[in-house]
């Protein structure tokens, strides 16, 4: 199978099985249905249509013409939902945009929405307990690790400022910062008394 066909299929199997877990999800496909949109993705210089039915299909390749054109980066697409910030988008040429603006906001907000459920998923093999303390868990770890990272960070700007002493801690920047402030105000104390000299000349 080709690479495109792999990378629709894996794509339009993700899509329905979340849409399809979500009440929400599958009314906001109904009032899509029978519409098209052809999206070009520039991080991987790909173009995929989707066609909105029962389902959505998503095609490597399209004939027809759609009903709405994209080229974003998966990372603006969260911020299509909002119609203030495609103008701002398309003017900073993030965004190039075809057809219909609403359908396009109705498709970002549909694909930003899509997120797994994964205690949902779990619970349908282990049971509704299991998966709330796997997922608790798994929670709890990423909290733990992340504390630790800032944790590492932290020693490690000690390390750096005191140490090695490769940069200056805080305290010796704020000190310099006050010797600068003194030393503007001592400047402008002599050339205010400069100036007052010279006026009595």
């Amino acid at each position: 199978m080709p690479f495109d066909a792999l990378m629709t299929a894996g794509i339009e199997t993700t899509l329905n099985t979340l849409i399809k877990d979500n009440p929400d999800l599958v009314r906001r496909l109904a009032r899509l249905k029978g519409q098209v949109i052809q999206v070009h993705l520039k991080e991987v210089n790909k173009t995929m249509t989707f066609v909105f039915s029962q389902q959505v299909d998503v095609l490597a390749h399209y004939e027809g013409k759609p009903d709405c054109y994209l080229s974003i980066n998966l990372s603006v697409l969260p911020e299509l939902c909002e119609q203030s910030n495609i103008t701002h988008l398309i003017k900073q040429d993030k965004v190039v945009l075809e057809g219909d603006i609403q359908l396009a906001q109705k498709f970002a907000q549909l694909m930003t929405d899509c997120k797994p459920d994964i205690e949902e998923w779990l619970s349908r093999v282990t049971g509704d307990v299991i998966a709330h303390s796997l997922v608790s868990g798994a929670k709890q770890l990423a909290g733990q690790v992340k504390q630790c990272a800032q944790s590492q960070r932290h020693h490690m700007a000690q390390v750096v400022t005191e140490e090695w002493q490769l940069a200056p801690s805080s305290l010796e920047i704020a000190h310099f910062c006050d010797q600068v402030d003194e030393a503007k105000s001592a400047a402008a104390r002599v050339e205010s008394r400069i100036n007052q000299l010279l006026e009595k000349l």
